[in-house]
C-alpha cells in the first residue's frame, strides 16, 4: 500500500517523528508549511499558534506537492496545538478535499503532555471519516 506522510513540524518533533515513521513503512514524506511562518519561540509561539488552532485558521501554504492518486494511505503528523489540529493541516485538507476522497487514514499527534483525543477527533471530523486506520500520541519524541 503507498502511503504519504503529511506533515508540519514547528519545534522539529514532528519532523523526526515523520522521518523514522517513513523509513519503517517506505512512505513519501511530504512537509507543509505556512507563508507566513508561527513564532517558534516565546510568548508568541503560544499565543499565535493557539488562537490559530483555536479559531479553525487555515493558512495559505507554501508550494508543496502531493498527488492524490499515487497514494492509497495518508498518515497526518502534527504537533498540538490549544488541544486541536495545527492550522497548516487545516490548510492541507481543504486544498486537497477531493484528492483525499476514499483514502485509508492514520495519524500521529506529537505533544509535550495531555490528551490528543479532541484533537483526533476534529481530524476525523474534517476528513468525514469514524475512524483511523492507526494513531498514535508521542510525547516529545525528539527526547
Amino acid at each position: 500500500m503507498k502511503t504519504a506522510i503529511v506533515y508540519y513540524s514547528l519545534s522539529g518533533n514532528t519532523g523526526y517523528a515523520a522521518e523514522k515513521i517513513a523509513a519503517e513503512l517506505g512512505a513519501d514524506l511530504i512537509s507543509i508549511e505556512p507563508v507566513k511562518a508561527y513564532p517558534d519561540t516565546g510568548f508568541k509561539k503560544f499565543l499565535l499558534g493557539g488562537k490559530g488552532a483555536l479559531m479553525a485558521e487555515a493558512p495559505k501554504l507554501k508550494p508543496y506537492t502531493f498527488e492524490g492518486d499515487r497514494y492509497e494511505r495518508v498518515i497526518f503528523g502534527f504537533p498540538l496545538w490549544a488541544g486541536s489540529i495545527t492550522p497548516p493541516i487545516r490548510s492541507f485538507i481543504q486544498e486537497n478535499k477531493a484528492a483525499l476522497t476514499g483514502k485509508r487514514f492514520a495519524l500521529f499527534i506529537c505533544c509535550s503532555g495531555g490528551s490528543t483525543e479532541k484533537a483526533a477527533e476534529k481530524l476525523r471530523e474534517l476528513l468525514g471519516v469514524n475512524a483511523f486506520d492507526a494513531s498514535i500520541s508521542l510525547v516529545d519524541p525528539k527526547k
